[in-house]
């Protein structure tokens, strides 16, 4: 049984990595009474050539501050640092504690598979910490109250970078959420994030920051427009955890209804 909280956590290994993964979805929960709370497991303390560790962080908590104010939506940071996002002791305490603090009845995290170590252990650490964070033996010590939370929450998995795993298979999503009606709303958090588009074009040599995202989402609105049979503008694409003890239904569908198209292919 999944927890009975109207509160839903959206998990990033950096600032805004929630807002390219799955944003749009949080628009259309927000209006259904859901408190919507967003985290990254870093501030991006690598995320710059010209600016220190300190002062770049500084920069992105205030940028991760600012995309939050446009969802309203609580903004939370672990406290890993870039490139030190491990599966440890010490790490999944740390996400479990995230767990149990916000008590979320719905999870979104990144892909199992991405292009980069970072997000692949962000998601590994957030689905441990679903299930840990309901053990009451399994202590997170002074990093949150006492207690644990109530249940396994669902846990969903969004689509990885490009759609791709690192050896260019596509990833295909077991269903895909119409998030046209919000697409400007996501852009308007993504430009929150200067730093990050100035650091991209520096290190990546790419300046196509927010149309990249466009065009992901774009891509996946094409497939879920030949599902559908009706024409989607933007769409984002989840995967279901669904292994033991996780809630077996499919709450976004029931809860968004029209909004999603489940791919044939599941």
């Amino acid at each position: 049984m999944a927890a009975n909280t109207k509160r839903v956590l959206a998990v990033g290994a950096h600032p805004d990595d929630v807002e390219i993964m799955c944003s749009g979805t949080l628009f259309l929960l927000k209006p259904l009474g859901y408190e919507i709370h967003v985290a990254s497991l870093t501030l991006g303390d690598c995320g710059s050539n010209e600016h220190s560790a300190e002062a770049i962080s500084r920069m992105r908590h205030e940028e991760a501050q600012a995309a939050c104010t446009v969802l309203g939506a609580v903004y939370h940071c672990a406290g890993f640092s870039d490139l030190n996002i491990f599966n440890d002791d010490t790490g999944n305490r740390r996400v479990t504690a995230l767990l149990r603090n916000v008590d979320p009845s719905i999870v979104f995290a990144h892909s199992s598979e991405d292009y980069i170590s970072d997000h692949e252990t962000a998601s590994l650490l957030v689905r441990n910490a679903c299930f840990y964070a309901s053990v009451p033996n399994y202590k997170t010590r002074n990093l949150t109250p006492a207690g644990h939370s109530a249940a396994v929450p669902y846990l969903y998995y969004a689509q990885p970078m490009e759609n791709t795993d690192i050896f260019g298979k596509r990833i295909t999503p077991q269903f895909y959420v119409d998030i046209g009606d919000f697409m400007r709303h996501k852009i308007e958090m993504l430009s929150c994030h200067e730093s990050q588009r100035k650091w991209l074009l520096e290190h990546h040599g790419m300046d196509e920051y927010v149309e990249s995202v466009r065009c992901g989402n774009a891509s996946l609105a094409e497939r879920a427009s030949q599902v559908s049979e009706t024409a989607i503008n933007f769409a984002e694409g989840f995967r279901q955890h669904l292994g033991h003890a996780y809630p077996p239904d499919n709450i976004l569908a029931m809860l968004l209804l029209d909004k999603v198209i489940l791919e044939p292919e599941y």
